[in-house]
């Protein structure tokens, strides 16, 4: 892997100090057990049931040419169909908009009752009510299906919860609903929780909602605060970036070698999953799935998973104690924050985090190899500061300033 490659496929984030607390609801919507003939566990939901791992198709495994591996794609598919993963969530714009139709291809030679199949409607795209219907179509379509098991409202913000409404998304959704188009209708929420409860409050007939749910979010994004009205309001949950953009499956080497001395043959992400786990309520957490060897260790993790013991809650903490102590970027890489110049915005910010996390005695020369290694025009400073970035950001991330930040590591970094 060159380093350009390295820095595009590097996904390594953080937040602030979190802390965990027990869950206040009891579960009545959704249950967990084994589905026959398979070890992922299972949650049901409303008659179906759908595995925990959920298999995400924001990323997918790429060819060092920066194309997505379609080959690769099917195989991974393949091999998550036979584990008993029946959750799969795709979006318009996932992987420069080919996601769908990539997701749709992958999943067509096998029985359409035998799997949930999930994709979103992107408000934010819309300019004007007709393209809501043109939009589903599309998917439709773009997916080889005639109709969606799960379908979300995307990424609601106050502007696109605004769009939502301005362009009369809901009615549609819900005649689709009628025609048979869609099974469950639900949405994803990237806000404060009052707007959460604004819009729970504005439609009474959401099935289930998607939310950021993670060790690190806990506290700091006030996590908890929307689980909890997602409980009240009993409506189960899809846990989006249970890995934080993949940093809890990448810890600094302090914070790993907690978990390994405790238990070698636990991979780090398994005890963000069983973490989440712990949790009433979750329907499936979805991950975001790049290489066989992710994949295969979810199947392991998410065969019987068990949440963690009191004992292992003790020895997390600690771990996540050990990581916070270097500060750095809590970007998810998304990248819904298309830069219109052409700035790098979330490999700048994996790679400032790597730099961060990094106790090497030559950081400071790899740091400024690998930021060399991008095009001048992806580069920190190439930032023109329009703050067209700054709406799209779901973490709501002052993007502009973080790219100076940046920046100013680099030249730092080169003693400037």
């Amino acid at each position: 892997m060159d380093r350009r490659d390295f820095i595009k496929n590097s996904l390594l984030f953080t937040t602030g100090a979190v802390l965990l607390s027990g869950c206040t609801f009891t579960n009545k919507e959704v249950s967990t057990g084994l589905k026959p003939g398979s070890g992922i566990t299972t949650a049901k939901f409303k008659g179906l049931d759908v595995s925990m791992l959920g298999y995400g198709c924001m990323r997918m495994p790429m060819k060092s040419n920066g194309e997505i591996d379609e080959e690769l794609n099917k195989k991974m598919v393949e091999r998550a169909m036979q584990a008993g993963v029946n959750y799969y969530d795709t979006a318009y714009m996932y992987m420069g908009g080919m996601s769908e139709e990539i997701t749709g291809r992958a999943v067509k030679p096998y029985d359409r009752a035998s799997f949930n199949l999930t994709t979103k409607m992107p408000v934010m795209m819309l300019e004007k009510e007709e393209d809501v219907e043109r939009i589903f179509n599309e998917q439709l379509k773009r997916c080889q299906t005639e109709y969606f098991d799960f379908y979300l409202v995307h990424c609601l913000n106050k502007r696109n919860w605004d769009n939502t409404k301005k362009y009369n998304v809901i009615p549609f959704l819900e005649k689709m609903k009628k025609e048979g188009k869609i099974k469950h209708l639900g949405f994803s929420h990237h806000d404060t929780p009052e707007l959460l409860q604004e819009i729970i409050d504005y439609y009474g007939k959401w099935e289930f909602v998607q939310l950021q749910i993670n060790r690190l979010d806990w506290k700091t994004t006030r996590g908890e605060e929307q689980y909890n009205i997602a409980r009240k309001a009993k409506l189960p949950i899809v846990v989006m970036e249970p890995l934080r953009g993949s940093l809890l499956a990448n810890l600094n080497a302090e914070a790993t070698k907690i978990l390994k001395d405790y238990n070698p043959d636990a991979s780090v992400a398994s005890w963000a999953f069983r973490w989440l786990a712990g949790l009433e309520g979750i329907l499936t957490m979805l991950s975001g799935m790049s290489a066989p060897e992710h994949l295969e260790d979810n199947i392991k993790t998410f065969t019987n998973l068990a949440p963690l013991s009191e004992e292992e809650q003790k020895v997390y903490d600690k771990a996540i104690a050990a990581h916070l102590k270097q500060s750095a970027i809590g970007c998810t890489a998304c990248r819904y924050c298309e830069c219109p110049v052409g700035v790098n915005i979330a490999g700048l910010f994996s790679l400032y985090n790597q730099y961060m996390y990094d106790d090497r005695a030559n950081k400071n020369m790899s740091f400024i190899n690998h930021y060399e290694a991008l095009k001048e025009s992806e580069r920190a400073d190439k930032c023109i500061k329009c703050g067209l970035c700054k709406p799209k950001c779901p973490q709501q991330f002052d993007i502009p300033e973080l790219l100076v930040k940046v920046h100013k590591a680099y030249l730092e970094a080169k003693g400037a």
